[in-house]
């Protein structure tokens, strides 16, 4: 007869089994004094650089009668100075000249900037490091250096106080920088990418519009904001090749409340705040952009 083992007893055991104790949670610890550092730097960088901005709004609240207050803010607000600026000065009508000058010179830029840095970035042509060369040396010259120059062929041509003259001016002087970047975004995306997309049945423009250009959106936007800032403050173009206020854009007509012997403080910032807020919606609209095109494109 087979001897039997006896099964141990399950309740014994797990009376002496020591209880289950939770895991102490660990002290929490404060941030690294680097880290503390780091952010205390940030925050009085940030606020250097916020300062002006605040002083601007500040100031175009601020009554003509206050405008020589020792105090910092001013005893109330005249709210009245953005609408006596804006109904009494041409500010409107540089306002939309300035928003033609920016969109039509962005615009043009892009539609040959496109295209050149496609074509440099995919082809071998003989002259292709002396046209990125050319390219760069173009961007070298400084504006103001061709004024003469640019006022004669103009005054030639009846171009003067026209929107198109100034769209033509900042278009060529930003051309360069958009190739240049351009054409390293687009050199950085393999070619491999847009020869499936024409096996699949895809033409060259369609593996263009399709492939390359959502991955190149980054480079797109950067071209296309610094072109558009470009455009939207320059100044010294305007002032020469627009001598009628309507026709003049946002930087000079702001410059008129700047008199000979006196300067409307209120009014010229209240001016520069209203010059900004397009540009401020334009980065809000675009940072989404930025971030999307970073991976737009790469999943087929």
């Amino acid at each position: 007869m087979a001897q039997q083992t006896a099964a141990p007893d399950v309740r014994a055991t797990a009376a002496h089994r020591p209880a289950h104790t939770p895991h102490a949670t660990p002290p929490r610890r404060g941030p690294r004094p680097r880290t503390v550092l780091v952010a205390a730097v940030a925050w009085l960088l940030a606020v250097v650089f916020l300062l002006p901005y605040a002083e601007m709004v500040i100031t175009a609240l601020r009554p003509a009668d206050e405008l020589r207050d020792p105090s910092y803010l001013p005893h109330h607000f005249e709210w009245a100075n953005f609408i006596d600026v804006w109904h009494d000065s041409n500010l409107g009508a540089n306002l939309r000249v300035t928003l033609l000058v920016a969109a039509g010179s962005t615009l043009l830029v892009l539609l040959v900037a496109l295209p050149a840095a496609y074509y440099t970035a995919r082809m071998r042509y003989r002259g292709r490091r002396l046209f990125l060369l050319l390219v760069l040396v173009t961007q070298m010259f400084q504006p103001t250096s061709l004024l003469v120059g640019l006022y004669r062929e103009f005054y030639q041509l009846d171009m003067l106080n026209s929107v198109w003259t100034l769209i033509l001016c900042n278009a060529a002087f930003n051309l360069a920088f958009a190739i240049w970047i351009l054409t390293a975004y687009i050199g950085s995306i393999p070619v491999a990418l847009e020869e499936s997309a024409m096996i699949d049945g895809l033409s060259r423009v369609g593996a263009l519009v399709r492939i390359t250009l959502p991955l190149a959106l980054p480079g797109v936007v950067t071209a296309m904001i610094f072109t558009f800032i470009a455009a939207w403050n320059e100044f010294v173009m305007g002032l020469t090749l627009s001598t009628v206020q309507e026709s003049q854009p946002l930087t000079v007509g702001i410059n008129s409340f700047i008199g000979n012997y006196t300067v409307q403080w209120n009014y010229l910032f209240a001016g520069s705040v209203i010059a900004i807020v397009p540009v401020v919606v334009l980065f809000a609209f675009i940072e989404r952009k930025v971030v999307s095109g970073l991976t737009a494109g790469s999943v087929k």
